[in-house]
């Protein structure tokens, strides 16, 4: 028995003396709020209303019970007023500092279709997940390794010039395929990739092809990594998505398979599972991750600025 809604129809009907008239307050059949209210006089042992006369009336007991039964309404009706007003509630989300303003923008009207708001803080992968311990934020999307990740994101190069080929080889920057005097090309590594996952792989690597130390650089922002490779022919490390928002050729590179993985972290696993569960795709195209939870695959291989 549904002992709320039978109280509920039964203070309708009793304030109306009349079955279809408490029936439209509360919104359901006639023929519902009878059963209910029958169904609610078996549960108690007593009968709650006359119903000898055209016009219904409460019995005795009806009379005791009404006080009652109304504060009981009310306080069912400020609930659900609390738990509206709880679900319009901003969940403040730690994203990562290179999410555009029109991404974000579009992640934020999407959720609002899906009955989530949310309040976004920009911030590196080490203050994301701070910022999670220390509760300055209900969620946040943190780095992780992408086999660890509900959303992964392929990096590649991008740079001023659109390369001849459509990958990219560290070796092809070793110092022994220029001349002495020339600047060797540098590739930036940004911050939010400045994660052992990622930072360390790309090092070896480094290594392994001949570069030197210096050829590979964590910058301190992603604005200075930006201006390198627009003012120096520098390249830098980032996904297409990046590439295309800055107007850079980004490809694949041929010796070197890194991602970026985000996961959802929350002080409370509700939190975590509902942006997971119900962002899931917004988040994806926030990101630029190909698909949730999947590495980009040859299909990804696009080059911004239109060339492929």
């Amino acid at each position: 028995m549904d002992v709320l809604g039978a109280w509920r129809a039964f203070v309708n009907v009793s304030e109306h003396g009349s079955f279809t008239e408490g029936a439209a307050a509360t919104r359901i059949p006639q023929s519902v709020a009878s059963r209910r209210i029958a169904a609610l006089e078996k549960h108690l042992g007593e009968r709650l209303l006359d119903r000898s006369s055209r016009r219904v009336t409460l019995t005795r007991f009806g009379r005791d019970m009404l006080p009652s039964a109304k504060r009981l309404v009310r306080l069912a009706e400020a609930m659900e007023h609390e738990a509206e007003r709880a679900k319009l509630s901003p969940l403040r989300l730690a994203v990562p500092d290179v999410c555009g303003v029109l991404d974000l923008a579009l992640l934020d009207s999407e959720a609002r279709r899906k009955g989530v708001y949310l309040d976004f803080h920009p911030a590196p992968p080490p203050e994301r997940a701070e910022l999670v311990r220390s509760r300055d934020v209900r969620a946040a999307l943190t780095a992780v390794p992408p086999d660890d990740g509900t959303w992964t994101v392929r990096l590649g190069l991008a740079g001023t010039a659109d390369p001849p080929t459509r990958t990219v080889h560290l070796e092809s920057l070793r110092a022994g395929r220029a001349p002495l005097s020339a600047r060797r090309r540098r590739i930036w590594i940004q911050p939010e990739d400045d994660v052992p996952h990622i930072r360390d792989r790309v090092f070896r690597v480094r290594d392994a092809v001949g570069l030197q130390p210096a050829q590979v650089a964590v910058a301190p922002s992603l604005v200075a990594a930006t201006a390198e490779v627009v003012g120096a022919g520098d390249l830098l490390l980032c996904s297409p998505k990046q590439a295309e928002d800055l107007g850079l050729h980004w490809r694949p590179v041929g010796d070197l398979q890194v991602a970026r993985g985000f996961e959802v972290a929350a002080a409370i696993g509700d939190d975590a599972e509902r942006v997971r569960t119900r962002l899931r795709e917004e988040i994806a195209r926030c990101l630029g991750a190909h698909r949730p939870g999947r590495d980009a695959g040859p299909a990804d291989e696009t080059t911004a600025g239109g060339a492929r």
